[in-house]
């Protein structure tokens, strides 16, 4: 799951060295995505649009039974 999450990130921003995801787990399974803050534009999308297409793409990778959360941030 994290692994195709830092696969998805990485190739929407124009910096991939400066990517940086941290789980932490628990409850809810909760990924920190740092990016450059040149990049945070280009994973987020318009109105959301991009970041919630990868939220969705992410927890169908789940078991169904597990919370996910992803938050997006700037470094």
């Amino acid at each position: 799951m994290q692994e195709m999450l830092e696969y998805i990130v990485k190739n929407l921003v124009s910096d991939p060295d400066a990517v940086e995801i941290e789980l932490k787990d628990g409850k809810t399974k909760m990924f920190n995505v740092k990016v450059a803050k040149k990049d945070l534009g280009n994973v987020i999308g318009r109105g959301g649009n991009i970041a919630n297409a990868i939220r969705t793409v992410v927890k169908s990778l789940g078991n169904g039974k597990e919370r996910i959360a992803i938050k997006f941030d700037e470094k």
